[in-house]
């Protein structure tokens, strides 16, 4: 990959690492803050039930880009397996192109949601909804600049198969104790 490629994805990786663990952290010590205060002081945290519900998409938003930067999001491969290389590597970049404008559309398309949203208050915290909408926004953005990302790996490959997935992202196979290999 592109010294220039591999920062921006290193960099976007690395952004979408931190709002997974800044978003999942700050739900759980909310979380757990309110009901350690309901059993021990028969109280609760005011904004505990709305400030988890303005992080969960946030957090399932940098869960998806990370996993499309993995490979590891849904890929119907059945069609391209059987296609001879040359064929399959314009198949496969003219997927990730029509996949990347997809995103961008999606983004363009939620812009006006977020502009009427963005009337609309969160009871306690005031925040405004339009905040639930940029993070979708953000997230398709990111997911189509990932997929851009990968179509000189798609195309570099010498059989025009798909890249594939890191394997630090795959999980290692479950065995058996006692099983022969």
């Amino acid at each position: 990959m592109n010294p220039l490629f591999r920062h921006i994805d290193n960099a976007v990786g690395m952004a979408c690492r931190g709002v997974l663990y800044l978003t999942l952290t700050l739900v759980f010590v909310i979380l757990s803050a309110n009901v350690g205060l309901r059993y021990i002081a028969g109280t609760s945290l005011a904004f505990a039930s709305e400030l988890p519900e303005l992080l969960f998409p946030w957090m399932i938003m940098a869960g998806v880009v990370l996993a499309a930067q993995h490979g590891s999001h849904i890929a119907v491969v059945i069609l391209t397996q059987r296609m001879p290389p040359s064929v399959r590597r314009w198949v496969l970049a003219g997927g990730a192109l029509g996949t990347a404008a997809m995103y961008i559309a999606l983004a363009c398309t939620a812009w006006p949601l977020a502009e009427i949203a963005a009337d609309e208050r969160t009871p306690i915290l005031q925040v405004p909804g339009s905040v639930g909408v940029f993070c979708l926004m953000t997230g398709f953005v990111l997911l189509a600049l990932v997929t851009l990302l990968r179509l000189p790996q798609i195309w570099a490959c010498p059989a025009g198969d798909a890249p594939q997935p890191d394997e630090d992202a795959m999980a290692a196979p479950v065995t058996t104790a006692g099983a022969h290999p």
